[in-house]
């Protein structure tokens, strides 16, 4: 499962969907807009996709894990538009039988996420 959208992000529909009767474990990561940033207030932040090209990304992360790790489900979103402080921005959970491929494999995803960084992020300051 694969998503850019402007909805919120719902960990327990997500962990619902990619979860299978062989998986022992579903490792989840859940990225929030925090409310400092480089020791400035932030107030909201804003994601785009201008070049249209976030999705195919987040699959190119999905296949390295699958190639990589023996996953039962993977699920990789990233919410873009205006969120504010506390918002989801960005999940991965990874469906295993065993704990440690679902760690490693979820971690590998965060890390790529953001050497990809697949769409522009722009922050608000507070004033």
């Amino acid at each position: 499962m694969i998503e850019i959208s402007s909805k919120p992000i719902s960990p327990e529909s997500i962990v619902n969907r990619i979860k299978t009767s062989g998986s022992g474990c579903v490792a989840v990561y859940v990225g929030l807009i925090r409310d400092n940033s480089h020791g400035k207030r932030v107030a909201s932040v804003e994601y785009t996709d201008p070049r249209g090209t976030a999705k195919a990304g987040l699959e190119k992360i999905a296949g390295e894990i699958r190639r990589q790790w023996q996953v039962e489900g993977i699920a990789i979103c990233h919410r873009i538009g205006k969120l504010e402080v506390g918002d989801i921005n960005f999940l991965v959970a990874v469906a295993s039988a065993h704990r440690q491929e679902g760690f490693a494999a979820a971690q590998y995803a965060v890390d790529r996420f953001k050497e990809l960084m697949p769409t522009r992020r722009r922050r608000h300051t507070a004033t």
